[in-house]
């Protein structure tokens, strides 16, 4: 299986730039201040659909608040299910193409969205504004491309798990996967940094809204994650319902969970998603 040649990162800001933000961010209000040190996008795309075989389109969508989005539309021939790919922190979703390349060839069509202020979206990323821009993505599915929910899975990495949770919350769809994924943003500043924990508030509070959720869930985690700790994606796991699987990836750590994983890692999607939607 090739490289994925833009690893899908989470960047965590080390400790004494940290201290130094917060101490120089007197011209920023606090809530501006957190946004620039958990959201770290890159503009433009570097990758192109057709440079990894897809077959892909450009779309473009609102979202509630008026943001204009931009995501690849990846339609695999034949397919009667699709995926909305969420990614990290860093980066945009260009650089997930490769990823989502193999997505597609598990006869799934896939939506990979770009966050606000990622790749050629519109606006600043802040935490209620990717949820807006996952529930468009979620909106385009259903009402542009004619997907019932139960028919569509959500995959949410790192950062963008805990954007799936929340846009699992409340609805009933085919299925949720969550990879590299933490509890809340405040136990993932405990990890870091222990005194900056409530700095970060009720932020990404995914581990409170899973127990809530009735979707059947795979998640992955690296046992060698030094990003997000694995004690964490296995806390989250344990809070929420059936049915759920958890597949620890021996060896992995945050950014090379596909290339450790190898083929038995997207086996075990094409498993789960033929469970719950067969195509």
């Amino acid at each position: 299986m090739p490289r994925d040649r833009y690893p899908c990162v989470m960047k965590v800001v080390p400790p004494l730039f940290l201290l130094g933000a917060i101490v120089l961010g007197g011209s920023l209000t606090w809530n501006r201040l957190i946004d620039h040190l958990i959201f770290h996008p890159t503009p433009g795309t570097h990758f192109l659909p057709e440079q990894g075989g897809l077959q892909g389109e450009n779309v473009f969508l609102q979202a509630e608040d008026g943001v204009r989005i931009h995501g690849f539309w990846l339609s695999s021939q034949g397919s009667t299910r699709a995926l909305l790919f969420l990614h990290g922190n860093a980066g945009n979703a260009s650089h997930r193409l490769p990823n989502a390349s193999e997505l597609v060839a598990l006869k799934t069509n896939v939506l990979l969205l770009d966050y606000r202020g990622y790749g050629l979206s519109e606006g600043t990323p802040s935490e209620a504004g990717v949820y807006l821009d996952a529930q468009a993505g979620l909106a385009h599915l259903t009402n542009e491309r004619g997907f019932v929910p139960k028919r569509i899975f959500v995959f949410g990495r790192s950062l963008g798990g805990a954007v799936a949770v929340d846009l699992a919350h409340g609805r009933e769809l085919a299925g949720l996967i969550l990879e590299s994924t933490f509890t809340s943003a405040a136990e993932m500043a405990t990890s870091i940094l222990p005194f900056t924990t409530p700095l970060v508030g009720g932020r990404f509070d995914s581990i409170r809204k899973i127990s809530q959720i009735r979707t059947p869930l795979l998640v992955f985690h690296g046992d060698r994650d030094q990003i997000v700790p694995y004690r964490l994606g296995k806390k989250l796991f344990h809070a929420a319902r059936e049915p759920k699987a958890f597949e620890k990836i021996a060896g992995a750590g945050h950014n090379d969970t596909t290339q450790v994983g190898g083929r038995p890692y997207f086996e075990r999607i094409r498993q789960f998603l033929d469970r719950w939607a067969p195509t």
